[in-house]
């Protein structure tokens, strides 16, 4: 696959497109190796930082651009809005997939706000891994989930949906 993708890139720029756009990461960064010239707009589900495409997100630099729903960095602000919608929380879990470049930080940032509540990280990679996820919260009986952002879970999400509405997690005790 990755070869075939390096020959559609090739022709793609041997026609000297106006543009190049990538439904994923992965895409932009087999046509970013192939031209620095043509503008290549990407939608990553990961931190195109962490992943080469671009030198920063505030100033991305060279031919690459695009959209990301990384939130890594937000961790600490979601944890905060959570605990204002359900003051009486103190038990909190956080569903990350780890095989994302961005859980490590997604779960730094978090632990590092948690200040005086529990935090239990669970990981999923898979739609059973999160069945199990949440069958761990509900032992743990956490008060709040923070699910990180990620094509995972936004695949997932109305599983995800239908069991907080079931376990009741989201809801104060």
């Amino acid at each position: 696959m990755h070869h075939y993708r390096n020959l559609q890139s090739l022709e793609l720029v041997r026609r000297q497109m106006a543009v190049i756009a990538g439904s994923g990461g992965g895409t932009a960064r087999v046509v970013k190796a192939v031209t620095t010239t043509i503008p290549i707009v990407f939608r990553a589900g990961s931190d195109p930082v962490i992943d080469g495409l671009v030198a920063s997100l505030n100033r991305p630099g060279g031919n690459a651009t695009g959209v990301t729903n990384i939130g890594g960095e937000l961790g600490a602000k979601r944890l905060g809005l959570l605990r204002e919608l359900i003051p009486g929380a103190e038990r909190f879990a956080v569903l990350v997939n780890p095989i994302t470049t961005f859980a490590q930080s997604i779960i730094r940032d978090t632990e590092a706000a948690a200040i005086g509540r529990q935090i239990e990280v669970l990981t999923a990679t898979t739609s059973r891994e999160i069945d199990t996820a949440f069958a761990s919260l509900v032992q743990m009986r956490a008060d709040a989930l923070l699910v990180s952002p990620g094509v995972l879970f936004e695949n997932r999400r109305v599983q995800l949906a239908t069991l907080a509405a079931y376990s009741r997690v989201i809801s104060p005790r």
